[in-house]
């Protein structure tokens, strides 16, 4: 279900092109030079510590009221990353100006080969985005309602007839999060399940084994348990695997090539990035979690995809090419997560505010070895994708999402007091805390 852009929706054909900004980094260890691109066939090599010098560049400008990306800072992001224990990490930018890639590190530490921004890699929560677009879809053909309960799509699957379709998109369903048990010790409970092949009412049943968080509607409560009955009612309703309906209404509609969704193979196909998990006990060696069934999580993780097709994914979701304007309103439509008013969540979505005023929409993800942001615009015309090949180690994923601020506000000012990110409620003018003063929400549990 592939929908054109209406015409105030379509970008700007004239968008100019801007110069590729001089790198700087710090931080980072010692790894492998790479090489990465920008618009205009622009290549800049980015060296063992983050500095590179563009060999070609196009001169242009941005909008004023749009800043243009600051891949140095992106850059420093990256490193950062790599600082806090992720062996590689990359970020691509793709905005009017044209796309802007930065890798650093490694994607395999065993070979030495450097991070590669065409590598396939994990996508975990990012999955939950994916399968919301799905339901919706359906939910836009009439053959649901986001109101209706549960169980009267899945008989008798749920002990509460008040647990709503919506409630799940939301996190608010009050389900257990079955991860929490699962990953009580972080690679024990992963080497327990990297091989097993569970099915949906499985996982589902191991969630009530365990005490509900809240009463339904009532309070945000993240729980992979949501998704694994969004995976069921979607099978349910088409009477297909949900990977046939990410085929056929996401992946081909939209080209996502390097795009899939693997259950239970345990192979990531062609070139990829390795995962490398942090065990919980500090000096203790990575482990390698790159096969793996990802059984554990399917509807709720088991995307596997790439930066360039994230940023079409994102862009296109937020230009309402794949929702009516009504599910993608309700798809937008946020509440507050957490007290540090920047944090907010819709249907399968997040909302970040940033510290310059600006709101961009996507989602986290977390699987064993990965940790991955894919947010845009909500005009879906400046996107990023951003990967780090490690996890179990929340300094990385903290360090990973200081590339939104950099893509999406530019570069930060050097004198004065620094910008500070809107409050809860939009359009009041009251402020709070800067939006990357604090940790990285967390999709699993984690220990480091």
């Amino acid at each position: 279900m592939l929908r054109s852009l209406s015409p105030r929706r379509r970008p700007a054909a004239s968008a100019l092109l801007i110069a590729a900004a001089a790198l700087t980094g710090s931080l980072a260890p010692a790894t492998p030079a790479a090489a990465v691109t920008d618009s205009a066939n622009s290549v800049v090599r980015v060296s063992a510590a983050g500095h590179g010098s563009a060999l070609t560049s196009t001169p242009a400008s941005t909008p004023a009221s749009t800043p243009a990306p600051d891949m140095a800072g992106v850059v420093a992001a990256l490193n950062n990353a790599m600082a806090n224990g992720a062996p590689g990490a990359m970020a691509r930018y793709s905005g009017p100006e044209g796309a802007r890639s930065r890798t650093v590190g490694v994607m395999n530490r065993e070979t030495g080969a450097p991070m590669d921004i065409h590598a396939r890699f994990r996508i975990g929560s990012v999955s939950k985005t994916f399968s919301t677009v799905v339901l919706l879809q359906l939910v836009d053909e009439g053959r649901l309602d986001l109101d209706a309960p549960v169980n009267s799509l899945v008989p008798g699957l749920l002990p509460d007839d008040r647990i709503t379709v919506r409630h799940l998109l939301t996190h608010r369903s009050g389900l257990a999060d079955y991860t929490d048990k699962m990953f009580e010790h972080t690679v024990p409970g992963f080497e327990s399940v990297r091989n097993r092949v569970f099915s949906y009412q499985e996982l589902v049943d191991l969630s009530l084994a365990e005490p509900r968080t809240t009463e339904p509607g009532v309070t945000y409560r993240y729980s992979n348990t949501n998704f694994v009955v969004v995976g069921m009612i979607i099978e349910e309703l088409t009477g297909r695997p949900v990977a046939d309906a990410y085929e056929r209404r996401i992946f081909k509609p939209l080209k996502l090539r390097g795009t899939s969704y693997v259950h239970p193979d345990t192979r990531i196909a062609g070139r990829h990035a390795r995962g490398y998990l942090h065990p919980d006990e500090e000096g203790s060696p990575l482990v390698d979690s790159t096969e793996q069934t990802v059984s554990w999580a399917q509807s709720a993780g088991a995307v596997i995809s790439t930066p360039a097709d994230l940023n079409t994914f994102m862009s296109a979701l937020m230009r309402g090419r794949l929702l009516s304007p009504a599910m993608l309103e309700a798809m937008t439509t946020v509440t507050p997560t957490d007290t540090t008013g920047t944090r907010f969540y819709g249907l399968g979505l997040r909302r970040y505010d940033l510290s310059c005023g600006t709101q961009v929409y996507g989602h986290t993800g977390t699987v064993q070895g990965f940790y991955t942001y894919a947010f845009a615009t909500r005009d879906g015309r400046r996107s990023l994708a951003a990967l780090a090949n490690t996890s179990n180690h929340g300094a990385a994923n903290t360090a990973l999402g200081g590339t939104l601020e950099a893509a999406f506000c530019g570069p930060r000012p050097t004198t004065g007091e620094v910008p500070r990110a809107r409050a809860a409620s939009p359009g009041t003018g009251t402020v709070n805390r800067s939006a990357t003063d604090h940790a990285a929400e967390r999709d699993l549990p984690e220990r480091g």
